[in-house]
């Protein structure tokens, strides 16, 4: 176990090494920095000011070598907000992970829940139902759904807070706009995943042993459980910068709603921030996957 933990810390390593190195090349390909970072009107002697200042004069060597000093002394001074660019995206780190978890932890149960019902009875009316329930969720846009919401539960009943980030009350609304397509994915793949289990030998072995259902049941969902985590943990690092519709609709904080800010604002040391910390918690969130099947399945560390 602990060989195949450091494999997958170095491999992590090597993945968020080569995404540092596109960030860099993304943030220049797309054209001149200064350009991207200064108003059109901009006289050309401010631009030159300011490739100077910022070394984008100098050989693109000589300016990845700049941009990773950069990245740890916290990527520079953002140019929109005056402070550290590091700093800034820290600061929306956590509401954006509330929001996030909040959305898997109400999702999750539900989901396993209705695609566990869907596989005990297959081809029948619950699991037709179930059916209907999970591609309806999959197929709801979130932020349409979020602003119908807003309209009925804050607007017309008054029973919610329209928009802000504090307490229980300003989750709620948000957290069910983003369960809806949750719901629904990992309803299908646990619904797939069980009837898969439950067509195979030791299940119908287990039953002419006399084992009780609800122990053949648990078996089942705990070998189901590995392409149920995987897409429960797809769901969770797509929140990740993924969920900037829902937080600009609720005025919520989060990394996603900065990301779209800073590229409106020309930011590009804290759009580099931004986006090499989303992509640091997506890895993150991946890694913390593939342990998780370790010790749910011996055989995936020894494959």
């Amino acid at each position: 176990m602990f060989t195949y933990v450091v494999r997958r810390l170095l491999q992590s390593t090597l993945v968020a090494a080569t995404l540092l190195v596109l960030v860099f090349l993304v943030g220049h390909i797309i054209g001149d920095p200064v350009d991207l970072m200064l108003p059109l009107e901009a006289p050309e002697e401010l631009r030159e000011q300011m490739r100077r200042q910022l070394g984008f004069d100098q050989p693109l060597p000589v300016q990845f070598l700049h941009f990773i000093e950069r990245v740890f002394t916290g990527f520079g001074e953002s140019i929109w907000q005056k402070a550290p660019a590091l700093d800034i995206v820290l600061d929306r780190v956590t509401p954006t992970l509330v929001l996030a978890s909040a959305t898997v932890l109400f999702a999750f149960p539900i989901a396993i829940v209705l695609g566990a019902l869907a596989a005990l009875h297959p081809a029948g009316w619950i699991d037709r139902l179930v059916t209907v329930i999970s591609l309806a969720g999959i197929s709801t846009v979130d932020f349409w759904l979020g602003l119908l919401l807003v309209i009925l539960f804050a607007v017309q009943l008054g029973l919610l807070p329209t928009a802000g980030y504090g307490g229980i009350e300003h989750l709620v609304l948000p957290v069910l706009a983003l369960s809806v397509r949750t719901i629904g994915r990992i309803t299908q793949i646990t619904r797939s995943a069980m009837l898969d289990e439950y067509a195979k030998p030791y299940i119908q072995v287990a039953r002419a042993n006399g084992i009780p259902e609800h122990r053949v049941f648990l078996h089942a969902l705990k070998n189901a459980a590995i392409p149920v985590l995987t897409i429960a943990g797809d769901e969770f690092a797509s929140m990740m910068g993924g969920t900037f519709a829902i937080e600009t609709i609720f005025a919520w904080p989060g990394i996603g709603r900065l990301l779209v800010q800073s590229i409106y604002h020309r930011d590009l040391f804290l759009i580099e921030a931004t986006a090499f910390v989303i992509v640091v918690i997506i890895i993150a969130v991946n890694l913390a996957v593939d342990l998780t099947y370790a010790a749910l399945d011996p055989k995936v560390r020894y494959s």
